[in-house]
């Protein structure tokens, strides 16, 4: 689940993306300051919440995280809106470290990998990677399914050239990192961070 906020340029609504749209139509339905956004296949893609600072105050801008207690706020917001649905906390890190442990030759590309990395808590992705840097035994970001670059670029499962791929490895350069290298290429991380802990981005 992915918060988004920015004030100064969307105006003061809490815009929350639940699920993956995958390009549909969608429909509306608005309720005082609660919209619920559906696509044609009847799944909740997302809720918006207008004038929301009426009830909290949010920090940052662009993707930002909620409480537990500012979650409980809003679902009372959605009931008394006459909604039956509940949003879920969830506070697992969506950009992480990763460790590349098989890294073969995309058996319908001559530039693609096909990897499996270790994203902590024994979870293991399948992701196809372009980079011509990634190998097996390298610490990497990963971003996961479910997370929001700093370009604001969704990340959802998907497939590339036939073959399923659940999130990308991210150069510094997609992470918004300050003096990120000119280089092409994923970000190569020391050998002791730590597999599956949060890893910062900058601000695009």
């Amino acid at each position: 689940m992915i918060f988004a906020y920015n004030k100064e340029y969307v105006s003061d609504t809490l815009m929350v993306i639940t699920e993956n749209d995958k390009g549909l139509a969608q429909t509306v339905s608005r309720v005082d300051n609660v919209a619920q956004i559906k696509n044609e296949e009847d799944t909740i893609v997302g809720w918006n919440f207008f004038a929301i600072s009426e009830i909290m105050t949010i920090d940052g801008r662009g993707q930002v995280e909620l409480t537990d207690a500012q979650v409980a706020q809003l679902n009372d917001r959605i009931a008394a809106a006459g909604f039956a649905e509940k949003l879920a906390v969830d506070h697992t890190p969506k950009i992480v470290v990763g460790y590349v442990q098989t890294c073969e030759e995309h058996p319908d590309s001559d530039h693609l990998s096909l990897t499996q990395i270790d994203v902590g808590n024994e979870e293991v992705l399948q992701i196809v990677c372009g980079a011509a840097n990634i190998r097996k035994g390298l610490k990497v970001v990963v971003a996961k399914p479910g997370a929001m670059m700093p370009d604001g670029l969704l990340i959802w499962p998907g497939t590339l050239r036939g073959v399923e791929s659940f999130g990308m490895v991210c150069s510094a350069k997609e992470l918004a990192l300050p003096d990120a290298p000119l280089k092409k290429g994923i970000l190569e991380l020391p050998q002791d961070a730590v597999v599956g802990s949060a890893f910062p981005t900058g601000k695009a």
